[in-house]
C-alpha cells in the first residue's frame, strides 16, 4: 500500500510503499497502538506513517 505523508520538517510530500492493509490502518486510526496495528514494520516505517518523516530526514535533523 502506498502511504503518502507531508513532512513537518521539509513540507515535502513523501511516499512509501509499505506492506500494510486498509484494515490495519483502520485499527490504528481507531486507537490501536501503532506497534500493535503494524507489528511487522520497522520503527522507521511506523514513524513515517505517524509523522511523514523519512529516515533520511530524521538523520539529517537529529543525526545518525
Amino acid at each position: 500500500m502506498i502511504v503518502t505523508r507531508k513532512s513537518p520538517f521539509s513540507g515535502k510530500i513523501n511516499e512509501m510503499d509499505l506492506p500494510i492493509t486498509p484494515e490495519q490502518v483502520d485499527l490504528w486510526q481507531g486507537g490501536v497502538l501503532i506497534q500493535n496495528a503494524f507489528p511487522h514494520l520497522t520503527p522507521d516505517q511506523r514513524e513515517f506513517i505517524k509523522t511523514g518523516i523519512t529516515p533520511e530526514e530524521w538523520d539529517s535533523v537529529f543525526g545518525g
